[in-house]
């Protein structure tokens, strides 16, 4: 059964859930698996040579902060890539212009993930493949609403990247934090088997120089 993502998208029961949600990315198919109970499939796209390639969930591709409804509270983000301390993008988390960024501190994800440095700008993109790469290091930001909705833009949520929950375990607190994360589930599938990264600097040796928008 195909649907788009727009229907996807209806599953979300109020209009901020959905805000993150359109219909421009691929069909996606749900599969069932062995084993699995009908309706119980999971949601799969066809990638290169017809093989299945497995995609996030609807609540996974477009998540929405729910308690970002209160007055003052903030939420998570985890950046891995040119928005980190010193990296070309960082500036858009200090200008004040587009909301609210706190740093919160360094730390790395529990799980790996594949980061990959891919396309003709040299962007840094966390492939949603939980489980295989490395443990990605990166900086922990406490932001509001205002900056949320930002990022979404800033980071072509959904087309380019889908904004997903990671757990990072956080340097000198001795616990791990739930964070937002922009990963992507649509590439080529030979980024897979690109060189992977743990901690992105876009004048490292891999000589992959990231080139502006």
């Amino acid at each position: 059964m195909r649907l788009f993502l727009k229907d996807l998208c209806l599953l979300f029961k109020t209009q901020s859930e959905r805000a993150c949600c359109h219909d421009r990315l691929p069909h996606l198919t749900r599969v069932a698996l062995p084993g699995t109970l009908p309706g119980k499939g999971v949601w799969s796209g066809v990638g290169a040579r017809g093989k299945a390639a497995r995609f996030p969930s609807a609540r996974d591709l477009c998540v929405r902060p729910r308690s970002l409804a209160a007055p003052g509270r903030m939420a998570h983000v985890f950046v891995y890539g040119t928005l980190k301390t010193g990296q070309p993008n960082h500036r858009v988390l200090l200008e004040g212009a587009h909301g609210r960024a706190a740093f919160r501190g360094w730390g790395r994800t529990v799980e790996p993930y594949p980061l990959v440095i891919a396309g003709q700008r040299n962007v840094p993109r966390l492939l949603n493949l939980p489980g295989r790469g490395r443990r990605v290091a990166g900086e922990v930001y406490a932001v509001d609403e205002q900056m949320l909705r930002f990022l979404d833009e800033f980071e072509g949520c959904p087309d380019m990247y889908q904004r997903t929950r990671v757990t990072v375990a956080v340097e000198g607190a001795g616990g791990t934090l739930q964070c937002f994360v922009y990963t992507t589930a649509t590439y080529p599938p030979e980024w897979v088997h690109l060189p992977y990264h743990d901690d992105y600097d876009s004048q490292g040796e891999h000589g992959l120089r990231y080139s502006p928008r």
